[in-house]
């Protein structure tokens, strides 16, 4: 297997891929200026994320039909899919200690 393909300045595509999606950008414009498909992007962002928690216990959440449905536009808005989506905002509710707040069943410590 090849090494890293650097691109845009970045050590790797994975790295341009990760860089520019923080950046806000969506995936068909990642995929444009990294010159590569759409589903490639996802593939790598996937695979970045699978790199992130080797080695860690990994919990899989489903999202049922009528919780994604309401995700959809929000996942679209933000170049992402509605499983990328909802894995972002249950990390960001863990690493933020939001869970109280969101769930707005006691207060936060």
């Amino acid at each position: 297997m090849a090494g890293p393909i650097p691109c845009l300045g970045y050590p790797s595509r994975t790295a341009a891929v990760l860089a520019l999606r923080s950046a806000g950008q969506s995936t068909a414009q990642i995929a444009q200026r990294v010159n590569i498909t759409k589903k490639q992007v996802l593939a790598l962002e996937d695979s970045a994320a699978r790199s992130r928690t080797a080695g860690t216990a990994v919990t899989r959440v489903e999202i049922v039909p009528g919780v994604a449905a309401l995700l959809e536009q929000a996942a679209v808005k933000r170049g992402m899919t509605i499983r990328q989506l909802g894995a972002t905002i249950l990390e960001t509710v863990a690493v933020e200690k939001m869970v109280d707040a969101v769930l707005d069943d006691r207060e936060a410590f």
